[in-house]
This record gives structure tokens, C-alpha cells and sequence, in this order.
């Protein structure tokens, strides 16, 4: 047996084991749709892909997937307790087998494992929201991010902020990326775990925080006080300024106190996203690790 016929005989097995959890196509070559890149968007990668068909809060269009990653998933079992649970909530997109290079030329240039979901962007939570959530717990932190517009670095500080429980990231409305796929791909999931706010003005967002009984703490290299020297609370806000630079003027005047991590002379500064998870793994201790509100159906099988 060739390599085109071992292929096609597992193109076929997998259609025969996803048809009894969702309706399966085998996808010809076809004119891409056009659509607004403000309204859908593609997520690709295994662990992007998966979470975001498993948030009841995600409307997912199209899944588009290899045989080769289909075999992986299927193994695992993953894709099919996905399809299983989640037509308990709403309906899933069918499964569309392809080739790779039909991924290749949708999403160009970007590793997607052989898969990928043809998304709308998430809704963001509205601030009143986060601040409700603050009062059923006893310790949180919120991460509010001043003008960051790199959608990995974006990305890579969701992925810390999942990972160290922090209760939401904040978000300028304008001077920041929108939803994409390389985000997604560089949170690894984590889009789909972490609440994300938008906001018009970060000063007077920071003065509301303040308000609500919030600590707000600006993290900047010339900050005299460490990290670990600066006053904390239960209840923290921490401010991160934009790759280039840092936190503006008025921004740093709204916090209640700045404080950098001490670092040797050999780098002048270290990049924004590994500042967050260095910031979020010293003030982890200092509060409770629970969870914050879960925006999915749950984990999602490695």
C-alpha cells in the first residue's frame, strides 16, 4: 500500500468514527467566502483550536482539519468529548477533513497543526462585570495593559494570567489589536479562560478600580521600590506599559504606587509579556490561587 492510499484509507476511518459525533465532510478546493475581518477571524493550533470550540461563549463556523491531526486528536479523544458535550449548549460547526494545503493557503505563514476554527470574536466583559466578580472573592488581580499592540506579547500575558488566576485583563478599546489568530495562538487557549475587558480611557478605568477598593500598582523599570518592596493588598490592579514605551505619563500618575523588577546590567529591560509573568509569579503568593470564572466547558486534554 502507497502513501496515497494509507491516506485516503485513514481519511476514510476517520470519516466513519466522526460521523456518529458530527456531521463530517470531505472538502473540495473552493473559492474562499469573503467576510469582515472585524466579524470572524480563523484560530488555528491544537490547543487554540480546541479551547475555543469548548467556550460555550465562542460561536465557532467552520473546523477545518488534516487527517493526520485528526488522527492525533481522535486518539486522544479530545475532538470527540468536545462534539459530545457540546451539543448539550449549541451546535458545533461539522468537521471538514482537508488536505494541509488547503490550510496553508486559507492562514498562510503560520504553523496550524492541521487545524483550525473560522471564529467571531468573543464579547467583551463589560468592567462592571469584573468588579462584581472582585466582591464574591476575597483576593484578585487585575491586569490592565496601556497601549500593548503586539498580539503575541498580548497573548503570551493571557497565557500567564490564566495560568496564575488573575480575575481579567483590561484593554484600551482603540490602540490595541483586535482578536487574531496569532493572539490566540500565543495565549494557547488561554483566550478562552480569561475574562477580557476594553475600555476608552485606562486613567479613569484605573480611578474606578480605585473606587471599588482596588490597589493599583504601575510596573515601570525606574520605579526606586521593587516588586516585592511596594505596598500590596488583596485586591491589585497591575498596570503594564507598551513594548516600546512603557507606561504613559498620565497612566503612571493614576497609580497608587510604581515598582520595577531588579534585574542585572547585562539586558537594559526585559520584554513586556515575561515582565507579567514574573510580576504575576511573585504577587501569586501573597493571594489565594482559586479560580476565577470559567468561560469554558472545561479543560481541554493536552
Amino acid at each position: 500500500m502507497n502513501k496515497r492510499e494509507k491516506y485516503d484509507r485513514l481519511r476514510c476511518d476517520l470519516f466513519c468514527r466522526m460521523q456518529r459525533h458530527a456531521p463530517v465532510v470531505v472538502s473540495q478546493r473552493r473559492k474562499n467566502p469573503r467576510w469582515n475581518h472585524q466579524q470572524v477571524f480563523w484560530i488555528y493550533g491544537r490547543h487554540a483550536t480546541l479551547s475555543a470550540l469548548a467556550n460555550p461563549h465562542r460561536s465557532c463556523k467552520r473546523l477545518l482539519i488534516t487527517a493526520e491531526a485528526a488522527a492525533v486528536t481522535v486518539t486522544g479523544g479530545a475532538l470527540l468529548r468536545l462534539y459530545d458535550d457540546k451539543n448539550a449548549y449549541s451546535p458545533l460547526p461539522r468537521i471538514e477533513l482537508v488536505e494541509s494545503y488547503v490550510l496553508d493557503k486559507m492562514i498562510p505563514g503560520v504553523a496550524h497543526q492541521g487545524i483550525a476554527a473560522q471564529v467571531t470574536p468573543l464579547k467583551p466583559l463589560p468592567l462592571s462585570a469584573i468588579l462584581e466578580s472582585s466582591l464574591k472573592i476575597k483576593k484578585s488581580i487585575v491586569l490592565v495593559l496601556d497601549q500593548m499592540t503586539d498580539p503575541r506579547n498580548i497573548g503570551a500575558v493571557m497565557r500567564s494570567a490564566a495560568a496564575f488566576g488573575a480575575l481579567a485583563v483590561v484593554m484600551q478599546e482603540r490602540h490595541a489589536p483586535v482578536e487574531t489568530g496569532a493572539l490566540a495562538r500565543a495565549a494557547s487557549g488561554s483566550l478562552e479562560h480569561v475574562p477580557l475587558a476594553r475600555t476608552i480611557n485606562i486613567a479613569r478605568t484605573l480611578e474606578t478600580f480605585k473606587e471599588a477598593g482596588f490597589w493599583v500598582i504601575g510596573l515601570d523599570v525606574t520605579a526606586p521600590l521593587s516588586l516585592a518592596q511596594t505596598k500590596q493588598a488583596d485586591r491589585v490592579v497591575l498596570v503594564l506599559g507598551s513594548e516600546g514605551q512603557g507606561l504613559r505619563h498620565l497612566v503612571r500618575a493614576h497609580c497608587d504606587s510604581l515598582a520595577c523588577l531588579p534585574i542585572t546590567g547585562a539586558v537594559e529591560s526585559l520584554n513586556v509579556s515575561n515582565a507579567a509573568a514574573v510580576a504575576l509569579y511573585e504577587m501569586t503568593p501573597i493571594r489565594s490561587r482559586g479560580t476565577h470564572s470559567p468561560r469554558s466547558r472545561g479543560p481541554v486534554a493536552e
